[in-house]
């Protein structure tokens, strides 16, 4: 407890959805290493149970785990209000949940398209419009939104998946602007293709599983996949007061793909 009370993040009461695993739990280790409380959302509730354990038990801090889908407007707002009533205040959100789609733009149903939108866009819209409020009225606040680097570059078979993640970058600038004089930051997140389960069940649907992984790595100028605690350590940044004025950026985290 005495480290966390020193963190970059000390005192500071965190929402991250999409905790369950991959980014979402590692910003959630490292959020509460460095002295954050955590609120650790997600649709499945032993899973964000599972990172909450965790966090307790490296760190003995304070985290609540809340069951939500980020589509659904009726548990965004519940998540926020037990966060509010809980702990007092929301100084980070991080709205991270986010589903893929691999199809092009003819080979994609309009159901499909719609659901990519609702978590990917629509969910960040949701974790806003109820949190700006809270953060407002205590002075500020920051907000995170993982997007992708395919919000910035092209890829085939992802249609629906970089048309959501370029909306989360449009609504981050939008918000970013919008507050900027009231104490709140806005920014987001372009990883490249991170080493999660996410990752594991494409590779799991390849013919060749270890190929298809050289493919991927060989991609990436550095050489390797991202990984979640790289992601962490951006939003970390962000979250804390190092980025006291930095708002409305779309931070890249891809090892130099999209320099190429």
């Amino acid at each position: 407890m005495a480290e966390q009370a020193r963190g970059r993040l000390a005192g500071k009461v965190a929402i991250i959805t999409g905790a369950g695993s991959g980014i979402g739990r590692a910003m959630a280790l490292l959020f509460a290493r460095e002295g954050a409380t955590v609120v650790a959302a997600g649709r499945t509730p032993a899973s964000i149970e599972e990172t909450v354990a965790m966090i307790r038990a490296e760190t003995g801090g304070e985290a609540l785990a809340v069951a939500a889908d980020v589509a659904i407007p009726a548990d965004v707002e519940r998540m926020v209000r037990e966060t509010v009533a809980r702990f007092g205040r929301i100084d980070i959100l991080c709205n991270n949940a986010g589903i893929g789609s691999s199809k092009d733009v003819v080979a994609v149903e309009p159901d499909e398209w719609d659901r990519v939108f609702a978590v990917n866009v629509r969910g960040v819209y949701l974790g806003c419009k109820y949190a700006l409020p809270h953060m407002l009225a205590q002075g500020g606040g920051s907000i995170i939104n993982t997007a992708s680097v395919l919000a910035l570059v092209g890829a085939p078979e992802r249609a629906a998946y970089c048309a959501s993640k370029g909306a989360v970058v449009a609504l981050t600038r939008q918000i970013a602007v919008e507050y900027a004089d009231r104490g709140i930051r806005c920014n987001c997140l372009c990883p490249t293709t991170v080493d999660t389960p996410w990752v594991d069940r494409l590779l799991a649907d390849a013919p060749d599983p270890v190929a298809r992984r050289r493919a991927l790595e060989e991609r990436q100028p550095m050489g390797r996949l991202a990984t979640a605690e790289d992601v962490a350590a951006a939003a970390l940044y962000l979250a804390s007061d190092d980025a006291a004025f930095v708002t409305g950026t779309a931070m890249v985290i891809d090892g130099g793909l999209s320099a190429r």
